[in-house]
């Protein structure tokens, strides 16, 4: 019975340090993505005024279709 009592918690103390552990693993590696992410947004000055302010009548969207949508003949 003492040995029971034991392992469980054990085991309990151990899922709790692991969890623990894994979400500040996953929090640092989102972080870490996350920068890494925002360094390659480019910036271009062209969209900018020469103060500073963004010009949106100069911004060009594009939407690309999902390739699924079209269809294609084989003949």
């Amino acid at each position: 019975m003492e040995a029971l009592a034991i392992t469980l918690t054990l085991s309990v103390v151990m899922s709790i340090m692991f969890f623990l552990l894994g979400g500040m693993i996953g929090w640092l590696a989102r972080d870490y993505v996350f920068r890494k992410q925002t360094e390659f947004v480019p910036i271009h000055p062209e969209m900018f005024d020469e103060n500073g302010q963004f010009i949106p009548e100069e911004v060009m969207s594009i939407r690309f279709e999902n390739p699924e949508d079209f269809h294609y003949d084989d003949e």
